[in-house]
């Protein structure tokens, strides 16, 4: 199944965090934070203001940092994404 999101809004696959061990601890999946950085999926054709289309400025593959709380967490099949707002990302991670 392929998702398109409409307008301002981007798909993004987070990135799944490791499991960590502390002292011998396992932690559960419950108790872990949620992660923060993700991978771009998809994006919509960008917001309108004033009749007018506003491009995005992220694009398929870029990987972003996004808050907490952000976007709403949806199953396709079998895989985890969130769907959100351009302006709920926090910034692109560029490798120098």
């Amino acid at each position: 199944m392929q998702v398109k999101p409409l307008a301002d809004r981007v798909v993004v696959k987070p990135v799944e965090e490791m499991e960590v061990k502390k002292g011998g601890i396992i932690i559960p999946d419950t108790a872990k934070e949620k992660p923060m950085q993700g991978e771009i999926v998809e994006v919509g054709p960008g917001r309108v203001e004033d009749g007018k289309v506003i491009s995005m400025e992220v694009k398929k593959g870029d990987k972003v940092l996004y808050g907490k709380y952000s976007g709403t967490e949806v199953s396709i099949d079998g895989d985890e994404y969130l769907i959100m707002r351009e302006s709920d990302i926090f910034a692109v991670v560029v490798n120098s």
